[in-house]
């Protein structure tokens, strides 16, 4: 069902039960459907004032949110994304020099930003703001057409500049309703999401929630003892986090059960069985389900608690998709044999927007992909390997940091890691590390057995730091730039272990 369609429904027949909480605040189905009518019409009066279109030439209304994770977000991307709406999400956690890029590309008709509790309304082809609170009056929300974009998101630039994806309404719905049965979310699944709500694994978890006619708590910022409050207060019974979040709730759990929680569903990154084994003794109850995905192409494999978890393995195929392993020349490889993975299914974006390089998502017939590498085993379980464009070459060997990452976050003691290469006089690039660990279980001796077992020589990183807490972005991934610069300088962040 649309967004806007369910949204009107259950405001009509459950006027009065909670659908959004965001720091403390509470909106009732009745109370999100009146916000988003509202905010729907400062968005059109506001529209007659542009005197340029977007990068859509009119397709559809742009309208830029940069309001972060706002209590009235949930009111503004039901408003934003209203038949004849398209929402683009920047993160206004962002530097600033970026979000200006970004809007220069796209220059949306609109942009919804925040300050403090006020939503301001923005015209950036003449200058002219005005608070939300300014307009007087209402205006229905409703669905789209199914062909129409509705949302653009970034990626998460960690690489370089974030690349603008657009999805269309079909896409989504067909995502959503496959996602609801897939994760058996009704109306009593009370889901804490504590991510930023401008990325798809916290966006989405906002949709399917109110979409179901369920509860979603979202948080303004992550803090795992506040966290823990909510998810006992609140008796939650899902919750979608990336692996850094559950590692923290767990930690801060100290021993602790929350029984409440039947659903924990991770993405981002790989669980490691470390992880897994403090999911269940700090969530007993819950299932824990991870899934690989990508924001050009949805979901791709998902993995339980039953299935291969090997530390490459990502589970297999999600309902509804097909999963391909192709040569460079386009052909099949047989189970076992590495090479770039494709899918097929109806929940592969539009691809790229704003004459965007086109590097990552590409197509193949009815195929396509972002250029992850990986094999299939004989069960159809997928293995991911690296992406390519991410191998290093060292002294002439092929290294994937990926695969070596996997390696070592499997080691004792390994909490965290991010590999990578810096240039060298004699090998071209040396593979380096920087890991988290947990001083409890560490210990250097045993890291280099872990890494002689499971790695060619060649493979083992030439320089180790070791970091007390890892910088981390707003998505939950670690901050790869910031780990590079704080070696360049040599900060004192970072320890050399050898």
């Amino acid at each position: 069902m649309p967004l806007a369609s369910a949204i009107t429904q259950h405001a009509g027949e459950r006027p009065h039960s909670t659908a959004f909480r965001m720091e403390g605040r509470g909106f009732t189905f009745g109370e999100l459907a009146a916000d988003a009518c509202r905010i729907l019409h400062a968005i059109e009066r506001s529209a007659t004032l542009a005197t340029e279109q977007s990068v859509l030439s009119g397709r559809v209304r742009l309208i830029a949110l940069e309001t972060g994770n706002h209590p009235l977000f949930a009111a503004a991307i039901i408003a934003a994304t209203s038949g004849g709406n398209c929402a683009a999400l920047i993160d206004p956690h962002l530097p600033e020099q970026t979000r200006q890029r970004m809007k220069e590309k796209l220059r949306p008709e609109i942009v919804i930003r925040a300050d403090g509790d006020l939503l301001y309304l923005d015209v950036p082809s003449t200058g002219q703001t005005r608070s939300l609170d300014a307009f007087d009056g209402s205006s229905p929300i409703r669905a789209g057409d199914a062909a129409e974009p509705f949302l653009v998101v970034f990626t998460s630039g960690t690489t370089g500049e974030p690349k603008a994806i657009i999805r269309d309404r079909r896409s989504w719905r067909r995502s959503l309703e496959i996602g609801q049965d897939f994760f058996g979310i009704g109306p009593g699944t009370t889901t804490f999401a504590p991510g930023p709500l401008a990325h798809g694994l916290t966006l989405y978890a906002l949709a399917e929630s109110l979409v179901a006619g369920a509860e979603f708590i979202g948080a303004c910022h992550f803090e795992p003892r506040q966290a823990l409050e909510i998810i006992g207060g609140a008796r939650v019974k899902r919750l979608v986090l990336v692996p850094t979040m559950l590692r923290r709730l767990c930690e801060q759990a100290e021993g602790a059960a929350l029984t409440s929680v039947e659903k924990v569903t991770v993405a981002g990154a790989k669980l490691t069985p470390t992880d897994r084994s403090a999911a269940a003794r700090a969530f007993p109850a819950a299932e824990v389900i991870e899934y690989y995905g990508a924001s050009e192409l949805g979901f791709i494999t998902v993995a339980g608690a039953d299935d291969h978890h090997a530390p490459t393995a990502v589970g297999k195929a999600f309902p509804g998709v097909r999963l391909a392993i192709l040569d460079d020349h386009g052909n099949s490889q047989p189970p076992g044999e590495t090479g770039t993975i494709f899918v097929e299914s109806a929940l592969i974006s539009a691809g790229y927007v704003a004459n965007d390089d086109g590097v990552g998502f590409r197509r193949h017939g009815t195929l396509a992909t972002v250029g992850d590498l990986g094999f299939l085993d004989e069960d159809g379980t997928l293995h991911l390997i690296g992406r390519a464009g991410g191998m290093v070459l060292s002294g002439g060997n092929n290294i994937y940091p990926s695969e070596v990452e996997t390696a070592i976050v499997a080691a004792p003691g390994v909490r965290a890691v991010l590999v990578f290469d810096l240039d060298h006089p004699d090998l071209g690039s040396e593979l380096v590390a920087v890991l988290q660990r947990n001083d409890d279980m560490f210990a250097r001796e045993a890291l280099e057995r872990h890494l002689a077992a499971v790695l060619p020589r060649y493979k083992h990183p030439r320089k180790v730091w070791i970091c007390r807490e890892m910088p981390m972005t707003a998505s939950g991934k670690v901050a790869a730039g910031q780990l590079r610069q704080w070696i360049a300088e040599e900060n004192g962040a970072l320890e050399r272990l050898f």
